[in-house]
């Protein structure tokens, strides 16, 4: 198994979201970036959202938050859905009509019914970080990654990222995230002696 990275470039993070909006439109595509983005969902747990989890049919709105209970933990989530993931939504929805709320948010277009493959998952993400120049240590799982490291500079606090990610500890956050090496790269690169 190859080890991911988060995308730590913003402007290259622009390009790859952009990458299924002007280069290959795809709003599936792009729809699912942009969720893997800001939920930091595992791929198998955004893969297997249906329109229901994002959509009150009743009250005819997006949900404020997504319910999941993760498939490797088995433990639940709640996580509040922003305006860049309901933007994202809105489109992809006016371009799926009609779905039903039992339909999967992300469908494979070969077998009807089902969800997006975990392999497609990661073809997609590959596609768009290739076309920026990235090609090695990028994967589905980097989008979990990019959340954190990116909600970590902002200054969100480690005991939260390491709730968020259900990790045991801080170490395997930093590990996660490429923070460690970060700080220390830092030190390095600021004392000038």
């Amino acid at each position: 198994m190859s080890v991911t990275y988060p995308i730590k470039n913003k402007q290259i993070l622009q390009q790859i979201k952009n990458y299924y909006v002007v280069t290959k439109p795809n709003p599936r595509n792009y729809t699912m970036i942009v969720m893997g983005l800001n939920t930091a969902f595992r791929i198998g747990d955004l893969l297997q959202l249906k329109w229901k989890d994002v959509y009150d049919e009743k009250n005819n709105e997006f949900r404020r938050h997504i319910c999941v209970t993760e498939q490797k933990t088995g433990k639940e989530r709640m996580v509040a859905i922003n305006r860049s993931e309901q933007q994202a939504l809105s489109q992809y929805s006016e371009i799926c009509q009609p779905h039903a709320q039992t339909d999967y948010l992300f469908q494979s277009r070969k077998k009807k019914g089902a969800a997006l493959s975990r392999y497609q998952a990661y073809r997609i993400v590959k596609e768009a970080a290739g076309n920026t120049g990235l090609h090695e240590h990028i994967g589905c799982h980097s989008l979990r990654k990019t959340f954190g490291y990116h909600a970590w500079k902002q200054g969100t606090q480690p005991a939260m990222l390491m709730n968020l990610y259900n990790h045991s500890s801080y170490q395997v956050t930093q590990r996660y995230l490429g923070i460690e090496q970060d700080e220390k790269d830092s030190v390095y690169l600021h004392i000038e002696l």
